[in-house]
């Protein structure tokens, strides 16, 4: 009798934690479908050559296909002039946020369900972060030279397709202090001065 009792209750236990079970990846299922999901951020150059690229969707399982993506995506808006502010197009089932400067192309791309205005601020982030780490000399040459820091700039800034971060002056401190962590191989004054021209634009910022 003990021994039936003991088996019947080893059996509600088990089936209250598979409930809950069950209802913990419902909720991170339904969690995950609310947040905005970025489907890859891209750098390339004025070429349409790969400087720095993530990938956080399967829609391009293989490296060619990822490159025939970031070719055509290229050739879609070369001609724009998003220089000024950034510019919206849609490409295969997908949204483009972009924005150029100098020999640099900027992307970040969603789902066409994705919130457009999300979308920019993305962009804006990782835009700015990087103009703050290269000290306003935002071109190919800089950007291949400072290529770890750009890196660990989209990691801070999305993980998994999921939207960390978008305020630039935190984005580069974080970039910064990781750096620094990790002794890469940066000179002291270039990260003191990445640092204070985030201190800058953040004093500039709550000024406004």
């Amino acid at each position: 009798m003990v021994h039936l009792l003991s088996h019947m209750l080893i059996l509600d236990v088990q089936e209250h934690l598979d409930d809950q079970y069950l209802f913990i990846v419902q909720l991170q299922s339904k969690f995950q479908e609310s947040c905005p999901s970025i489907k890859n951020i891209l750098l390339l150059d004025s070429e349409g050559k790969r400087v720095a690229v993530k990938y956080y969707s399967e829609d391009w399982p293989t490296n060619s296909a990822k490159e025939s993506f970031e070719k055509a995506v290229f050739t879609k808006t070369q001609k724009t002039n998003a220089r000024t502010e950034a510019e919206i197009a849609m490409f295969e089932n997908t949204i483009v946020v972009y924005k150029f400067v100098q020999d640099l192309h900027f992307f970040v791309t969603g789902g066409d369900n994705e919130n457009e205005l999300i979308l920019s601020t993305v962009l804006q982030g990782f835009f700015d972060a990087v103009g703050i780490l290269l000290r306003g000399n935002v071109d190919k040459k800089e950007a291949l030279e400072n290529l770890d820091l750009i890196l660990l700039c989209l990691d801070e800034i999305v993980d998994g397709g999921i939207v960390l971060e978008t305020d630039s002056n935190v984005i580069a401190s974080k970039v910064a202090s990781h750096s620094i962590d990790a002794g890469a191989p940066l000179s002291e004054q270039t990260i003191s001065q990445a640092l204070a021209t985030a201190r800058e634009h953040l004093a500039r910022s709550l000024l406004k």
